[in-house]
């Protein structure tokens, strides 16, 4: 059985009976048959198709958006931009997909030689709860627009998630079960990548997952895409504007209640400002409202389950104890449902988990650089590497530091670090590889065919 329960007040919002082997392979086998006649589908009509999904996540926003709330807990207003975001990468890639899959022309010793970008097959994607219609819709518009075909299995807090989604490529007009759901609990994954009819797998999710996801794709020789985890560092330089930098920090910090990958998780600022920044950041972080999700004034709602709440309250307390000094928040609240407030660390060093693990969730951990050498070299000693930003009034200065310091897949100047279907999306070290989005990710689940002609 597999429960989808409120994290704002701990109540069950539906129960679902876990799909069985039998099951799951009759959809696989459903969706293969599926894949065979779209695969030979024109771009016109693929785009058509995709088009309508954006006007079925749009003209169901409310819907949708309520179910992402109650399900995750993340503020409604959040909910609503996800599924704007969702319809915008769908129209991206219904207008885009032709063009980033056009055979590219090579002049070689044959009379014609060209690259061509065709289809996989089955892709499956296994999915998160923190963005739950974000995380699948960007695998799926570039995935279903290349020609494949899609299988989600989604973290099983976001069951409901899971079915909608399923139910807006029914009711755009794709084909029957080209794109599917399947309820299954993580011990029943390693079957379903080994089936013949998976072609490949993406993940986003934690590094134990992606881990476990990658061995055993990896024993069956099927391409993979990683998206994993995070600790971005924020690099605020002593030219920064202030002002400005901490509202942008503040706000990275929290979206979705700092349950995201690419939040920012790490605050490393230069001494020369450290007092001023560390005042005004506390400040701000003080005035945001933790509530109801439903309630339009709350900048932040639940942590998504309790497990996971107190997972974090666990890393909180231990970096205390070994030298963190706590300047706000740090405290689970008595009441109902999956509660932590804003919190800031300050005295952070290595070897606490707020500087070397991942904090999923809203507590910001502010370290003290020498200078801009030191902020570097901070921000740089982790074992991830999926965003990191800096601030500066020097823009060359800091368009140097992202370009070729700071090492991650996406790095921001002057901006929070955030997806956009037109930038390629993915990181380095333990927070993955491949890309998503723009024609790097539509090309990940294709074969670079060679084709030479004499």
């Amino acid at each position: 059985m597999i429960q989808s329960i409120n994290p704002a007040n701990l109540q069950v919002i539906k129960t679902y009976h876990s799909f069985q082997h039998a099951k799951v392979n009759e959809i696989i086998n459903l969706t293969q048959n599926a894949y065979g006649d779209w695969q030979e589908t024109s771009f016109s009509q693929r785009s058509k198709l995709m088009m309508n999904a954006s006007g079925v996540l749009r003209k169901n926003k409310e819907d949708y958006s309520k179910l992402m709330t109650l399900e995750m807990g993340k503020p409604i207003a959040q909910s609503r931009a996800e599924v704007e975001k969702c319809a915008w990468v769908c129209e991206y890639y219904a207008e885009n997909a032709e063009k980033f899959l056009i055979d590219e022309l090579i002049s070689t010793d044959a009379s014609k030689s060209f690259v061509s970008y065709q289809p996989l097959g089955i892709v499956l994607a296994v999915m998160p709860w923190n963005f739950p219609f974000w995380q699948v819709f960007r695998f799926a518009a570039p995935g279903l627009m290349a020609g494949n075909a899609g299988i989600l299995k989604h973290a099983s807090n976001v069951s409901g998630c899971a079915l909608a989604i399923e139910e807006v490529f029914g009711e755009a007009g794709f084909p029957e079960n080209l794109f599917r759901t399947i309820l299954v609990p993580s011990s029943q994954m390693e079957d379903v990548i080994r089936n013949e009819k998976i072609k490949a797998v993406t993940l986003t999710g934690s590094v134990p997952a992606g881990k476990a996801v990658a061995k055993t794709a990896g024993s069956v020789l099927k391409k993979t895409v990683m998206e994993l985890g995070g600790s971005d560092p924020y690099v605020i330089l002593e030219d920064a504007d202030l002002e400005m930098s901490a509202d942008t920090c503040v706000t990275a910090r929290l979206i979705n209640g700092g349950q995201s990958c690419i939040a920012a998780k790490r605050f490393v600022v230069v001494e020369k400002i450290y007092n001023s920044f560390e005042k005004l950041f506390v400040e701000k972080m003080k005035s945001k409202k933790m509530g109801d999700p439903f309630d339009k004034s709350s900048h932040i709602g639940p942590q998504a389950s309790i497990t996971l709440r107190d997972e974090l309250h666990e890393q909180v307390e231990k970096s205390i104890k070994l030298g963190a000094k706590l300047l706000l928040g740090g405290k689970i609240p008595e009441i109902d449902g999956a509660w932590y407030p804003p919190t800031v660390l300050s005295n952070v060093k290595k070897g606490m988990p707020a500087f070397d693990e991942e904090l999923f969730g809203p507590v910001a951990a502010l370290i003290k650089a020498n200078d801009e050498a030191e902020a570097i070299e901070i921000a740089n000693d982790s074992i991830f590497g999926l965003g990191a930003a800096v601030f500066t009034q020097d823009v060359k200065r800091g368009e140097k530091i992202a370009k070729e310091k700071l090492q991650a897949g996406c790095c921001f100047v002057n901006a929070f670090v955030k997806s956009d279907p037109r930038l390629p999306f993915g990181g380095i070290k333990e927070s993955g590889y491949g890309r998503e989005l723009s024609s790097f990710g539509i090309r990940e689940f294709t074969n670079i065919k060679t084709v030479y002609i004499k």
